[in-house]
């Protein structure tokens, strides 16, 4: 063999081989693409494949990576390009055809073989991929790059800063020869079994990728972090741009949550293992069908103040009455994400050990919980759509729970604080003006205002002004912040939350979006100076 050909750039070293030196010329993912993991450490010997990297015992059998076809040579740029050269790169493919959704396909990819859904900024870069892509769909198209730009971005910046482009989280797998079901999964996870559970999901995606999500969703549900509801219905959620060849790639990485979150899901959410099936048993959510009863803006509200003042048990068990009595989900889901939006437009900010680098006092962006809470309601509704009888109904009773849960876990006094806007922040605004409002809007994120951008725009959705032109803005500011790590996902929701809401609330989850704009406004986003001189936008 010779050693010139050896895809090299991944490792970032010259191997030696008898008198051969080789150096790095092209990566080693395209090679070991080309040629099987199993002759090449025949070739070079199982000591030397050892040293490159490569799993033997694997290599003899098959291949020694995890490839994705078509995307490979996309996913392969974005994982061990050097950061400095990566936009450039990425911007080239773009101008020679290579579409947004592929870009973001293999961007998922290469996240989920680098983390395996077990590394927090991945998996949280993971969650920003889908609504990036929904920003630059709704974009100019010589603008539209730009949201895809920073998500790739961090995703490699990631991958290179943990040497996930060199070592991956996920190897090939092989489907178990034992009957797979969701209880099987289930039971593998709780032994905190990796290597039994994923077989055993390998076993039920050869069937059926929605099959395999569905028992897969019977594990998530049995802790309701924001990490875990999101992520599991993100990777179901990019099934569609990365292909159903995929799926197993997808999952594997909320199974591997799972996995990993066992000890302390047993610990900290055993009564809602337990009272779960005693609701499913008592409401008969197995095959209880949706109901068409409809619901007026009154009874959205009353129901939200229900969920507000629940405990967590009391407001499961609130949304399954309303099940029962064949309430139109989509208005129970209207109440619960108005309830999540009450603990953003309540809250007094970060205090004390909650401050952080980046996340100042009384600010609300990031990990804050009304962001956290209003993601969860988002994708437990997404949930409920995707999923089969049983899990569109428990999806509902689990994001009731959630909700009321959020509320009282981190002891803050939600019911006695004032919900924003205020009125001593309204009576100041006296534009009336589209133009006016916009511009003051702007200067008040950029002077990090919370309150009179709150102000601002409820006077906006008072006078009716148009949408548009509204989360046009607010977009702007989602792109290119940093937002730590949750600047596109609460941009996404609060835009999904806007659009199945009543006209009597719905500018409640934009006044929440503008409170989160001014707090992380001030700090921009890796790589978007970059980003925007290379799309001619500086």
């Amino acid at each position: 063999m010779n050693l010139d050909s050896i895809n090299r750039r991944g490792f970032g070293k010259s191997i030696l081989l008898g008198n051969v030196m080789a150096q790095s010329q092209s990566n080693r993912r395209q090679f070991l693409s080309r040629v099987g993991g199993g002759m090449f450490a025949a070739t070079i010997g199982s000591s030397l494949a050892w040293d490159l990297g490569l799993p033997v015992a694997c290599a003899l059998d098959g291949p020694a990576e995890v490839t994705f076809g078509r995307l490979e040579p996309l996913v392969d740029m974005l994982q061990s390009t050097p950061l400095d050269k990566l936009l450039p790169a990425v911007v080239a493919q773009w101008r020679g055809g290579t579409s947004l959704r592929d870009l973001v396909a293999a961007a998922a990819l290469a996240n989920g073989r680098a983390f395996g859904g077990e590394d927090y900024i991945g998996f949280h870069t993971l969650m920003a991929l889908r609504p990036a892509l929904a920003m630059a769909e709704d974009m100019p198209t010589d603008a539209a790059l730009l949201p895809i730009l920073k998500v790739l971005y961090r995703n490699s910046a990631r991958i290179q800063e943990t040497g996930a482009s060199e070592h991956h989280a996920l190897a090939p797998l092989a489907a178990s020869a034992e009957a797979a079901s969701a209880q099987s999964i289930r039971d593998a996870v709780h032994e905190r079994n990796r290597d039994r559970a994923e077989a055993l999901l390998a076993g039920v995606v050869q069937k059926s990728a929605a099959e395999a999500w569905n028992d897969l969703l019977a594990t998530a549900e049995e802790s309701n972090d924001v990490h875990r509801v999101v992520l599991v219905h993100r990777v179901w959620d990019m099934l569609d741009l990365v292909g159903e060849e995929h799926a197993l790639t997808m999952l594997r990485q909320s199974l591997r949550y799972c996995v990993k979150n066992e000890e302390w899901a047993a610990k900290h959410t055993a009564g809602l293992r337990a009272k779960l099936p005693q609701w499913i048993d008592q409401y008969q959510l197995q095959d209880l069908k949706w109901g068409t009863r409809p619901a007026d803006s009154a009874w959205v509200q009353s129901f939200s103040d229900t969920l507000f003042t629940s405990s967590p048990e009391q407001a499961a068990e609130a949304a399954a009455a309303a099940l029962r009595d064949g309430i139109c989900p989509p208005k129970i889901f209207e109440a619960i994400s108005l309830t999540a939006n009450q603990l953003l437009l309540r809250d007094q900010g970060r205090t004390g050990n909650q401050v952080q680098a980046g996340k100042p006092e009384g600010s609300v962006h990031g990990d804050s919980i009304g962001v956290h809470a209003s993601d969860s309601a988002h994708a437990w509704r997404g949930i409920a759509t995707a999923g089969n009888s049983l899990h569109r109904n428990t999806a509902i009773l689990l994001a009731a729970h959630q909700v009321a849960k959020d509320r009282l876990e981190r002891g803050g006094d939600f019911q006695n604080w004032k919900p924003r806007p205020w009125a001593e922040d309204l009576e100041p605004v006296k534009a009336e003006s589209r133009e006016q409002l916009l511009g003051d809007l702007k200067s008040a994120i950029e002077g990090q205002d919370q309150s009179r951008a709150c102000a601002i725009v409820a006077k906006y959705g008072q006078l009716n002004q148009p949408e548009r032109e509204m989360f046009d803005l607010l977009k702007g500011y989602a792109i290119t912040q940093d937002g730590a790590l949750h600047a596109e996902k609460y941009f996404h929701t609060t835009r999904s939350d806007f659009a199945v809401s009543g006209p009597e609330t719905r500018w409640r989850h934009v006044v929440a979006l503008a409170r989160v704009t001014a707090s992380e406004y001030g700090k921009d986003a890796p790589g978007m100076a970059q980003a925007r001189e290379l799309l001619g936008m500086s």
